[in-house]
This record gives structure tokens, C-alpha cells and sequence, in this order.
């Protein structure tokens, strides 16, 4: 494999690495961009995490208590795994396609601040790049407790977890924890979800918390709050978790467990101080609010550079980016304002800006429209799906009428906290949402009503 030089190396394909390799290739800068597993070609969100889990949770939620279990989890895994194959070989043939793209396989790791050797089984290829683009991403944090089961999986693995498990014990109550513990009690699973701390849920306002909390509760899961496991075992045919709940031992008998404890950075074996890359205590690469590294021609975009763990802020970094190779300059991490985020329970759960605690803490008067969903007249769609679960809630300043905040917890409300955004970063008033048109039956129109009324907080 002969060496090459390019304007610019990505390493890694996740959404913020294609993106840029797309838009620089095309606007005819050469660029070179390495991924070291054939089965990550696009990068983790169509691969293994936010598209394929959350076909999962579709695949669960119209599961039928007469349809059997395991027949519709193989059918469900199945079609995950047709999804994904389309979408990796499009994602490739995407940057195939663009000419001043060249796409290599292989593991990269610094040998200096402008070069990069690439390792694929006995060859190698060094990479001389003129500005280089970390995009590594995370992997699945490790438990710190003692595990001796062949059972025990990750948010990736349990993914084709065979056969689906009768009894299921998911390690984690942050969000991936609660979707994944959601979607295996609608496959037909016995789940019991372990959180560590003592308050479920504990960035969303409880009365969310306790919408949520419910829901999961009635769909089967046995939630464990404050429980601190000790050991996972395989013992007599089953797997044993250990724990301590206070200063009370259990030991939970299960057929699989999912540990979801977090992210990891993926960045041991990059050998960054190399190129003089510093990353922080947990190992991810540290930035400035422009995305530049320690080494300023360096960038790094995505879960890599410790912000928040979504795939459109990896796309926003990558405009960030882009504007410092091939713009004004100008754009910022700091640019970002009323960025939302969905939890995929069934229904979903969408946040945006300040929750209760933060408002009443801001010093604003603050007025408070809240209603369940159940209770909106304006609102038939949840009835006409037959799901009415959960709950709208705004959070307005009572001087300007502007919204600080939202939680919508409805059937579509990855859409609807998208609207709210928007509303939010524009200085859309609550007024306007409250009397603007909205089409009929959706879930934005619930906002007609929500908005109606409107109390003091904490009345």
C-alpha cells in the first residue's frame, strides 16, 4: 500500500466525519477517511445505535400479546438487520461515488502531528494530511463489578441476543437503560431495571419522572432504585446478579442481563499524545468551543470530543468544522441554543431547555401549562393510535411569554419538542403558539389547548 498526502484525513465514519469528507471531497479538496470495521461504514447511528434500536422499539410496540415472543423478536432482528445493511451500502457508495475521496480500511494511529499510519492486517499505510478530523466516537462503558457469565451484553450485542430471554436484568436507569428496558417487555421479556441512584429519572421533573415511571410499570418492569450490584454469575443453568439495595443483599435469577453504565470515549489506541492531542481524565479528546484540539490543525467532532452524545450534534460539529476549513470561521459550540432530545419509550419522551428545578432557580416568575395526555380534548390522535399515556408541559416566563422549557411525552413528540425548539432559539412567544393553526389530528394542535392555561409555578 503506497503512502499518500491529502488535504484532509477523517478518521472514523460517524455522521460529523462522512459529512465533512462529503462536502470537502466535492468541493475538490482530497480527502482520505479510515474506518477500521467493514460493519461500521456510516457510523454508529445506522450501524448499531439510534436507527436500529429504535426500529426495535417500533418492531415491539406492535407486538400483539397473542403473537409469540421469540417468532416476532427473530422477525424484528431480522428486518433491524435488513435496514442496516441498506443503509451501511449507501452510506459507502455515497463517498465511493465522490472522485477526491479515498475511503481505507484498516486501524489508524498518530506516528506525528500530520501523519497517521493505517494497520490492516500485515500492511500498512502512512497518511500525511494537512488538517486531520478525530471521529472515533464511544463504545459501551465496562462494568466495574466482577462478571463471570457468558450472558451479560451490551447496548450492542443485546441486539441479537439469542434466544430473546424470558427473564431480562438491565444495569442502568439512564436513557438507554429505560428504552432498551421498554422495548424487551413489549418483545415479551421479564425485565427488571437496576438504577443506581435513588431518584428515577432524576434530571426530568417528577411529575414526568412519575408519567414515565408508570408507563414503564404497566408494561411489566420491575424497577430497583438505589441498588448497587455487586457481582453478575452464571450458576446452574441461570445467571445470578448480586446486589445491595441500602444495607439489604438480593440476588436476582435471570436469563440475560443488559449492562448500560454509560459511554466510553474510543481513544487508548489512537496514540494521540503522539501528536500532542490532549484528552482528558476520562480519555476524551478536549476541545474549544470552535472543535480545535491542543493541536489546532486537529479537530475532533461527535461523542469523541465529550459534548453531548447525539447524532445531530455531530452534524452540527461538523458545520462548526466546515466553517473553519472552508468558511468565515465564525460558528461555535456556543451558537447552540434549545438543543431537544427524545427518550424512545412507547410512547416517546421529547425535553428541551430548562426543566422545573432550573426555573424556579433562574429567578423569573415563571407560569407553568401543563396537562395529561388523556385530558386533551384537542388532541384525538393519541386516541386514535390507543396510546394515551404521558403528558405536555411548558414552562413559560411570565414577563416576555417565551417558553424556558418543555417536556412532551406523547405519541410523536419527537416532532412536536422539535416545533418547541424552534419556538425557543426564534423567540416564537407562547401566545403564538397557543393561537397559531395547526393541522387536524396531529400533536402539535395539543398546544392549542395546553397553552390555554397557564398557572404560577408551584400553585
Amino acid at each position: 500500500m503506497a503512502d499518500i498526502d491529502v488535504d484532509v484525513l477523517v478518521i472514523g465514519w460517524g455522521k460529523g466525519g462522512k459529512t465533512l469528507a462529503g462536502a470537502l471531497g466535492r468541493k475538490g479538496r482530497s480527502v482520505a477517511l479510515v474506518e477500521q470495521s467493514t460493519a461500521m461504514y456510516g457510523g454508529s447511528c445506522i450501524n448499531i445505535a439510534c436507527i436500529p434500536t429504535k426500529d426495535l422499539v417500533h418492531s415491539a410496540s406492535e407486538r400483539r400479546p397473542e403473537d409469540d415472543p421469540q417468532a416476532w423478536f427473530t422477525t424484528a432482528v431480522a428486518g433491524r438487520d435488513a435496514l442496516t445493511e441498506k443503509l451501511r451500502a449507501r452510506n459507502h457508495a455515497m463517498l465511493a461515488e465522490v472522485d477526491t475521496v479515498t475511503l481505507i480500511d484498516g486501524h489508524a494511529r498518530f506516528t506525528g502531528a500530520h501523519e497517521v499510519q493505517v494497520s490492516a492486517g500485515e500492511d500498512t499505510l502512512t497518511v500525511h494530511a494537512e488538517a486531520i478530523i478525530i471521529n472515533t466516537g464511544t463504545a459501551p462503558a465496562e462494568p466495574r463489578f466482577p462478571v463471570e457469565s457468558s450472558r451479560v451484553f451490551d447496548s450492542t450485542t443485546i441486539q441479537h441476543v439469542d434466544p430473546l430471554p424470558q427473564r431480562l436484568v438491565v444495569i442502568g436507569g439512564g436513557y438507554v437503560g429505560l428504552e432498551f428496558a421498554g422495548m424487551f417487555s413489549k418483545f415479551g421479556s421479564q425485565v427488571t431495571l437496576i438504577d443506581h441512584g435513588d431518584t428515577f429519572m432524576r434530571n426530568e421533573d417528577r411529575d414526568v419522572a412519575d408519567a414515565a415511571r408508570t408507563l414503564l410499570e404497566e408494561t411489566g418492569v420491575q424497577i430497583i432504585l438505589g441498588g448497587d450490584v455487586r457481582s453478575i454469575r452464571d450458576e446452574a443453568g441461570s445467571t445470578t446478579v448480586a446486589l445491595a439495595v441500602g444495607d439489604q443483599s438480593r440476588t436476582l435469577t435471570t436469563d440475560a442481563v443488559l449492562v448500560a453504565v454509560g459511554r466510553r470515549p474510543v481513544t487508548a489506541e489512537l496514540g494521540l499524545a503522539t501528536a500532542g492531542v490532549a484528552v482528558d481524565e476520562r480519555g476524551y479528546v478536549v476541545v474549544d468551543d470552535r472543535l480545535r484540539t491542543s493541536v489546532p490543525h486537529i479537530f475532533a467532532v461527535g461523542d469523541v470530543n465529550g459534548g453531548p452524545q447525539f447524532t445531530y450534534i455531530s452534524l452540527d460539529d461538523n458545520r462548526i468544522v466546515m466553517d473553519q476549513l472552508d468558511g468565515s470561521g465564525v460558528r461555535s459550540t456556543t451558537d447552540r441554543m434549545a438543543v431537544p432530545y427524545t427518550v424512545f419509550l412507547t410512547p416517546p419522551l421529547g425535553r428541551v431547555g430548562m426543566n422545573e428545578a432550573q426555573a424556579r432557580e433562574s429567578g423569573r416568575r415563571v407560569l407553568v401549562a401543563s396537562r395529561p395526555i388523556a385530558d386533551i380534548a384537542a388532541m384525538p390522535r393519541p386516541k386514535i393510535v390507543g396510546e394515551t399515556h404521558g403528558l405536555i408541559k411548558l414552562l413559560i416566563d411570565a414577563d416576555t411569554d417565551l417558553v424556558l422549557g418543555a417536556a412532551v411525552f406523547s405519541i410523536d413528540a419527537q416532532e412536536v419538542i422539535n416545533l418547541v425548539a424552534l419556538a425557543m432559539r426564534h423567540d416564537v412567544t407562547a401566545a403564538e403558539l397557543r393561537d397559531s393553526i395547526w393541522t387536524h389530528p396531529s400533536s402539535t394542535e395539543a398546544l392549542n389547548e395546553v397553552l390555554a392555561a397557564r398557572h404560577p409555578l408551584g400553585s
